[in-house]
């Protein structure tokens, strides 16, 4: 009998590498996202019963690619869908590839087009984003809503209506041709960078990382850097994810808890990707200016710093003032302002934050009420920065970052 905790683990690695291929070979024969989907989870499900009776395969995609499928035949053969599958999701008339071909390592024909697919222009850029992390990465609907910044109710509609335009399109499933590949490589670009932030710092759950999504990220952003390596929006993407990932052993203290910036051992960070992030900021910058290199270049300029107290804080804010010129946001505002108040001090930064108090990102997002909790605490108004901090916990779901806070809380009352 295989080992419980080995099978759980086995499943759980399955979904993290395989669920995308699994998806993608579906959608050939269901030619429905949701059918291919609902198939792909039911294949999860069977492992779960079946693998720990009859041990893991050795192909463990294969064998999940090989359920999924013969539950879209039966489906399909009950007519179970006929209705709701028109109009189908076109596909190109080929060869549906063996399952023991889709499973193989990298980024298969299969699971491109998935991406090329979601990314297809006539969807909107959210919409191209939202699809692309639910069906190619396995994110759940509601980690997709904390990566957009928006309720859960809100993003499940939002991926309804992507799908249903796909196959009301009949957008084909299938790489784009050379000439076509521009238009759909920023909403590429925009998943990378989810799929980053979202494993940079797990939205739910004991582990402050998600390992899984980091390494996808970095996977899938040299693979875009292979294929277009002169794109200033795909190296200063790549050197964003390399300088941001070095810091990643530097974030957990050998207790497991969560360490700041600010207090980061600098000597634990990994220098080679350092170093090649870098290279690629120049690169990226003296080919154009893009939202990718500006970003990259930011955290360039905090790997440089020797410490903390040696941060160049004036080009960050100036950096950040050419972001929000250029690609105005609520979390590059929010970015700006923790910068200004270290330039200039806690209560610039506090008045910056002003205008961000009546922004929807106030309700779900606790790195605001954090950083109004620290500029707070730098100005000795330790009651409300004890209450911004207490706002921060409750909008926290991540116990990692949940812990860090609820001790600067005990700090700020006098309970630590």
């Amino acid at each position: 009998m295989p080992d419980a905790a080995a099978v759980r683990a086995a499943v759980a690695s399955a979904h993290r590498e395989e669920w995308a291929a699994v998806v993608a070979a579906t959608v050939r024969v269901t030619r429905d996202l949701d059918l291919a989907e609902d198939c792909a989870q039911d294949a999860f499900a069977a492992a779960v019963q079946h693998w720990p009776r009859e041990g893991v395969p050795h192909r463990p995609g294969a064998w999940l690619t090989t359920v999924a499928r013969r539950r879209a035949l039966d489906a399909l053969r009950r007519g179970a869908v006929g209705a709701r599958t028109l109009p189908l999701l076109a596909v190109e008339e080929k060869r549906a590839p063996d399952p023991a071909d889709v499973v193989a390592g990298g980024l298969d024909d299969d699971r491109l087009r998935l991406i090329l697919t979601c990314c297809h222009p006539a969807l909107d850029r959210s919409a191209q984003v939202a699809l692309t992390l639910r069906l190619v990465c396995g994110l759940s609907t509601a980690e997709v809503a904390r990566a957009f910044l928006v309720q859960e109710s809100a993003m499940a509609a939002r991926l309804t209506r992507a799908k249903k335009k796909i196959a009301q399109a009949r957008i084909p499933f299938r790489a784009p041709a050379p000439e076509e590949l521009d238009e759909r490589l920023d909403g590429a670009l925009a998943v990378v960078h989810l799929v980053v932030t979202t494993g940079h710092t797990a939205f739910s759950g004991e582990a402050l990382h998600r390992e899984d999504l980091l390494e996808t990220g970095t996977r899938l952003a040299r693979l875009l850097h292979d294929l277009v390596p002169r794109d200033p929006r795909v190296s200063g993407l790549l050197a964003l994810v390399l300088l941001t990932d070095a810091r990643r052993t530097a974030r957990l203290s050998p207790a497991g808890e969560a360490v700041l910036l600010a207090q980061q051992d600098r000597g634990r960070w990994d220098q080679g990707m350092i170093a090649e992030g870098a290279a690629l900021v120049e690169r990226s910058l003296r080919a154009g200016i893009t939202r990718y290199g500006i970003q990259a270049a930011i955290a360039a300029t905090h790997a440089a710093a020797p410490s903390w107290e040696e941060t160049d804080w004036p080009e960050i804010l100036a950096l950040y003032d050419e972001l929000l010129a250029r690609w105005p946001s609520p979390v590059v505002a929010l970015n700006r302002a923790v910068a200004l108040s270290y330039r200039d001090g806690p209560a610039a930064g506090l008045a910056a934050l002003e205008a961000l108090r009546s922004d929807p990102i106030a309700e779900i997002y606790p790195y605001l009420a954090a950083a109004e909790a620290d500029m707070l605490r730098r100005l000795g108004r330790r009651d409300e920065a004890a209450q911004a901090c207490a706002s921060a916990i409750a909008l926290t779901r991540n116990e990692v970052e949940k812990a860090q806070l609820q001790a600067q809380l005990r700090e700020l009352t006098g309970q630590g």
